[in-house]
């Protein structure tokens, strides 16, 4: 029988550190835990599972006495069989350990087929088997194998306690072979990352913070007229005129101070033509949240300034939408694959004292999951401009909120005056778009004041009468928000021209400042308004409807938190399912899975009662909200927990929460899904055992 030499939750943890660094050769992870299992229970074990063809594969065994190993291998060895008899079939039925012991000292008979025949002719004696655990192995929520432990002792039994061990051996086992298949998927993951990066149309380079190209992808080379091999070092600076190179230095501070920039320039190729280009650039960060440079998205426009190529630049805005959509896939597959490693990895870091080396390992792993996950979002927003929420924006808050990027983009010669009631009603819009709407006002002022002056920006209510404004403008209770600068002014016909696309009276820009805005104020319904004359100034009229204002005090749910006990969790990734369960398990919750939503609502119509839902958002046959739906006609109080890959902004309209319900973002660990859970419904009560 195996000792114990060491706390069993170190033993453990050394076990799944073992498991982890094995998990890419399948033979090493049998073995492993195989000589572990015999160690820590004893006296013999070995790991059984299935192949790809679903037979069992050749059984890896381990025996105390090292010389009696072979025997009981060619004894218990089922290679090559089904798993038809009953052991297999209540193995992966009941997921629970089959234990045996013989009667009255005599040897177990019921043993999974014992090849006694492979003894036959040899004139050696079989060896018998007094005791056995089976235990299965689940993988990805499907019945994989099983460990088997022996012992040759007449008399001999496997305590409770030994059971229980040898399932949770069972269960690193599981854990490390569900990792390994994690794993595999991830690099696979990772690899279509790549893929989309060299196949898409755009241009994309990875610059340092001096605008020297890390990276190039195959279409930059044909924009530039230069091989990608050739660009890697090379700054982007030779390739603009001495505007284009104040314009890089400009955004490159942007993104350095943590803003992305988009805009219009002119690029020279090696053969000396020029080739119109709309640049989009963004910061790069590390998973420590430290800069890493700056990604920059060229797209050649020069065949789109005209009237023929805006039929094809609407193409084009069609392809980027699909490209954002395959990138938002992968990244939803991509964070269910991480969600996995990370459940796994902070496991280990919760069963491990710090300092260890198997603690800094598992921290290890969990920053380079914070990478991926750093890697996603940046994907996310680099491939959708859209799928932010509309929300309600104080317009005190929205105006101190951008007071600071005001002054930055106005520079230190330019004055800023804020007039605003603190009684302004809000807007309903999303913020991000109607920050850059603001901000691109204060551009096109600043570049209107070069030798200085004063910006004015003011909001006040009004009610409107339908009419009173240009047709299509809004009418009632209106924000009205003034953007007034000291420039140059403009001439009656480049007022009338302003806000059209494509149109500018800058030799180097596109001009698609004001008409951004435009598109973003009419997006939610408001109404532009330019008043302007020569040497005069400009003043900009931005009417936006006011929201409606809530009258129903939002709920705090840290005043009366729900306590619960009954998790059901829907998730149609076995692996992500299987993770979540180990992931709260400890805890003390009764846990329900589910891989399809129909089997929940089947389950709670026919009696069941969770106190709480944890669902993901997207899945084949019902949304998680839709899942939500359904089962609250049954509990309508349930609390719900949703998990996506997918980010809150990127899911938009697809998700609504109400108070009884969250979202967590995949990849998550143990603490942030137990505080989630806490935050929502409260703690788990406690069990009365009399």
């Amino acid at each position: 029988m195996g000792v114990m030499a060491y706390p069993l939750r170190y033993a453990l943890a050394d076990l799944a550190l073992a498991l982890s660094r094995v998990a890419e050769n399948a033979e090493e992870v049998r073995s492993t835990a195989a000589r572990a299992a015999a160690d820590m229970v004893g006296d013999g074990a070995g790991v059984q599972l299935l192949g790809d063809d679903g037979r069992y594969d050749a059984l890896t065994y381990h025996h105390v006495d090292d010389e009696v190993a072979p025997a009981f291998s060619r004894l218990l060895d089922r290679v090559g069989e089904l798993p038809d008899d009953d052991f297999s079939t209540s193995l992966a039925a009941s997921r629970r350990p089959v234990v045996l012991a013989g009667e009255d000292g005599e040897p177990l008979t019921e043993l999974p087929r014992p090849r006694h025949e492979a003894y036959v002719d040899t004139g050696v004696p079989a060896p018998v088997v007094h005791a056995a655990v089976l235990c299965p192995v689940i993988v990805d929520n499907t019945y994989a194998g099983y460990l088997v432990l022996t012992r040759a002792t007449p008399g001999a039994v496997y305590s409770p306690a030994e059971v229980e061990l040898a399932r949770d051996v069972a269960g690193e086992l599981s854990l490390a072979l569900s990792g390994a298949r994690a794993m595999e998927r991830l690099r696979a993951s990772e690899e279509r990352y790549r893929r989309v990066l060299e196949t898409i149309p755009e241009g994309v380079l990875q610059l340092d913070d001096d605008g020297v190209a890390t990276y190039a992808n195959e279409p930059i080379g044909v924009v530039l007229g230069m091989p990608r091999a050739q660009l890697v070092g090379v700054s982007l600076r030779g390739f603009l005129d001495k505007h284009g190179q104040a314009e890089l230095t400009r955004r490159l501070a942007e993104c350095k101070a943590g803003r992305s920039t988009v805009g219009a320039t002119k690029l020279m190729r090696a053969d000396g033509s020029q080739r119109s280009v709309r640049m989009s650039m963004m910061p790069l960060e590390d998973e420590h949240g430290r800069r890493n440079g700056v990604l920059c998205m060229v797209t050649d426009t020069t065949d789109h300034i005209d009237a023929k190529g805006l039929k094809r630049q609407l193409d084009h805005l069609r392809r980027l939408d699909s490209m954002g959509q395959l990138i938002g896939g992968i990244s939803h597959d991509f964070n269910n694959l991480m969600t996995v490693v990370a459940g796994s990895a902070d496991m280990i870091a919760t069963t491990t004292a710090e300092g260890t080396p198997q603690h800094q390992m598992a921290k290890d792993i969990l920053d380079a999951v914070g990478t991926g996950r750093t890697l996603t979002h940046q994907l996310l927003a680099f491939g959708r401009t859209e799928g932010n929420r509309p929300e309600i924006i104080p317009i005190p808050d929205l105006l101190t909120d951008v007071q600071s990027l005001f002054s930055r983009t106005l520079g230190e010669r330019i004055g800023l005056d804020l007039a605003f009631s603190p009684d302004v009603w809000p807007v309903r819009a999303e913020r991000g778009p109607l920050e850059q709407a603001l901000v691109n006002l204060a551009a096109n002022a600043r570049d209107a004041m070069l030798h200085g002056g004063m910006l004015r920006v003011a909001a006040t209510n009004e009610v409107v009468e339908p009419g009173q404004l240009a047709e299509g403008a809004p009418a009632g209770r209106i924000v009205h928000m003034v953007i007034q600068d000291t420039g140059v002014g403009m001439s009656d016909e480049t007022r009338r021209r302003a806000l059209e696309p494509f149109f500018t009276t800058r030799p180097t820009a596109a001009g698609l400042g004001l008409a951004t805005t435009a598109g973003i104020v009419q997006g939610i319904g408001g109404h532009i308004a330019l008043e302007s004359q020569p040497r005069m100034g400009t003043t900009v009229h931005l009417y936006l409807p006011a929201a409606e204002e809530r009258t129903t005090p939002a709920v705090d749910r840290r005043l009366t938190p729900a306590v619960i006990g009954r998790v059901l969790i829907v998730e149609d990734q076995p692996e992500v399912a299987q993770l979540v369960q180990r992931l709260i398990e400890p805890a003390g919750y009764e846990i329900t899975v589910a891989t399809d939503a129909l089997t929940a609502v089947t389950q709670v119509a026919a009696g069941a009662h969770p106190d709480l839902l944890i669902t993901d958002v997207v899945m084949p046959t019902m949304t998680g909200p839709e899942l939500a739906a359904a089962l609250r006609t049954h509990h309508p109080d349930l609390p719900v927990l949703y998990m996506s890959g997918y980010t809150a902004a990127s899911l938009g309209p697809q998700l609504h929460l109400d108070a009884n319900s969250m979202l967590l973002e995949k990849p998550f660990t143990r603490s942030t899904l137990l505080g989630a859970i806490l935050s929502l419904c409260g703690p788990q009560p406690a069990r009365d055992n009399t």
